[in-house]
């Protein structure tokens, strides 16, 4: 349910409906626009009288919210979320890239691809710790050596890095890390989900293999139900019938996702395609479709990955794919900080 407040209503007033509301046992989500306060209510919401709550006087309109998500739905919520990490920001007219390696595998290693990714436009610093394999024998990260070794490269270069989480357990290693990542394995871990959502970071989750954008969305009201409200939603591509590339990617979802959310959408071309040749023309199709940034592999030596060597790109073809999306934001209304 969502209460929409009378431009103009007095504070006391305002607040004084807030805290009936929360006496009801009842959670209240606030959007304040430049015209008018949306006020969200999360619970269950039966017991609320709309007609009672329609005849206040500061009260405009109520209405009741059909979809199960609420919290990340932008009717509670009309306005961008915008996400800021290291003085970067993620949605609105803001577009990033996160780039950086499939697996942290040495210091130099981590530090070069860094030292690169930056100089070619990159913002934030991708690299994995902890990796879930498909297969037991397939490496599996450095662990927490891994994380020691991407701050290395944040004090290096300054970047924000980001990477993924798969245990509670694991959740005191990431304290330090400026964006906690959810991989499409781990969406509908919901455990992991609250207690992700407890540590109050920016959160960047990624779509399950095949989930439907609603349960994406709901892995994500999970996360903000526990307080953190500054997520980044990544589409990832999901398991179709089609075997010529790793995943589909699925660029309908950007714009309706732009519909139901009020979150940062960005695109991850590289394990969407898994085919390093076809990382640039998603790049550019994500950026048409109105993605608010990419989330890109980079390795210096991909014939040597430890891990998806086949979608990393070299330095120099990352660069190459940045200049093209420069291109490209004026079109779509974005722009790079």
């Amino acid at each position: 349910m969502i209460i929409v407040v009378k431009k103009d209503s007095e504070p006391k007033q305002v607040n004084n409906l807030i805290e009936w509301i929360k006496g009801m046992g009842l959670g209240v989500d606030i959007s304040r626009g430049e015209n008018t306060t949306i006020l969200g209510l999360v619970g269950d919401t039966s017991k609320v009288d709309m007609d009672l709550v329609s005849s206040l006087d500061i009260v405009d309109t109520v209405k009741r919210i059909q979809e199960p998500y609420k919290s990340v739905n932008r009717k509670f919520h009309p306005e961008d979320t915008i996400v800021e990490v290291g003085g970067h920001k993620f949605g609105g007219k803001y577009f990033q890239t996160i780039a950086g390696p499939c697996s942290v595998e040495t210091e130099k290693q981590i530090v070069e691809v860094a030292r690169a990714v930056k100089a070619a436009g990159a913002t934030v610093l991708r690299g994995g710790a902890f990796k879930p394999r498909t297969s037991p024998y397939a490496f599996q990260g450095l662990r927490d050596e891994g994380i020691k070794l991407l701050l290395k490269a944040k004090e290096e270069t300054g970047m924000p890095i980001v990477t993924e989480i798969m245990s509670v357990r694991h959740i005191d290693l990431f304290r330090d890390v400026d964006i906690v990542q959810i991989g499409a394995r781990d969406m509908q871990n919901f455990e992991l989900l609250k207690e992700v959502g407890k540590m109050h970071k920016p959160v960047l989750l990624k779509r399950g293999l095949a989930n439907t954008i609603e349960e994406w969305l709901m892995s994500a009201e999970y996360i903000m139900s526990e307080g953190t409200k500054d997520i980044i939603l990544c589409e990832r591509g999901i398991r179709t019938f089609e075997p010529s590339t790793r995943n589909t990617l699925d660029l309908s979802a950007i714009p309706i996702l732009k519909e139901k959310t009020h979150l940062p959408i960005i695109v991850d071309p590289s394990h969407a395609s898994g085919i390093a040749r076809l990382v640039r023309p998603l790049s550019l199709a994500a950026v048409g479709a109105g993605a608010d940034g990419l989330m890109i592999e980079v390795h210096n030596d991909p014939p040597h990955a430890l891990c998806d060597g086949a979608q990393s790109l070299r330095p120099e073809e990352f660069a190459d794919v940045m200049r093209r999306v420069d291109v490209m934001l004026p079109i779509t209304g974005k722009e790079r900080d």
